[in-house]
């Protein structure tokens, strides 16, 4: 399996970032390949999640789920159908900088197997591979992260500003 891992800093307590992040719908204003999110529950464990993604000349929906959650500290979710993924949302307090009341140490996870991509729910044109696509999404996913995660903080934090980012790619042994 591949991994990805984004982490930042948040100016907010644990608590407020948590109750940004499990409001997952929003995430749509997010992402540029994400154009959609229909949610089927709360944000609890067992909640599911449609993610309708464009890129290219595909379009897919994935569907995800909530499988655990640890108020304010931690979102575990994974995807339930077409490929092997998992990963979470992990909030920890950390000290704040001067000038500031409170901060956060805010990471985004995702583990995923190209391999087990499953080819029938992809309408591909004529001469276009799977392994091809796989390969050219590989590092839209770890832009994406970044893209994300920046956004998040902007949005929480209420104006933009230079957000410190620690990008991680590795085989996940997890």
């Amino acid at each position: 399996m591949d991994s990805i891992e984004v982490s930042t800093e948040v100016y907010l307590p644990p608590a407020d970032v948590y109750e940004f992040l499990i409001d997952f719908p929003r995430y749509a204003d997010y992402s540029e390949y994400l154009e959609g999110v229909e949610s089927h529950g709360d944000g609890s464990p067992g909640t599911t999640y449609d993610l309708q993604f464009a890129w290219w000349k595909l379009t897919y929906t994935a569907r995800s789920e909530v499988t655990d959650v640890d108020p304010p500290n931690r979102i575990d979710w994974k995807i339930v159908k077409d490929i092997h993924a998992h990963g979470h949302w992990a909030v920890e307090e950390i000290d704040p900088p001067d000038g500031r009341e409170h901060a956060s140490r805010v990471r985004f996870h995702v583990a995923f197997d190209a391999d087990s991509v499953d080819s029938s729910q992809f309408d591909l044109p004529s001469l276009v591979s799977l392994s091809w696509v796989v390969e050219k999404v590989k590092p839209l996913i770890e832009s994406e992260a970044e893209r994300i995660v920046e956004r998040i903080v902007e949005d929480l934090e209420g104006e933009p500003r230079p957000v410190d980012l620690t990008v991680h790619t590795r085989p996940d042994s997890v």
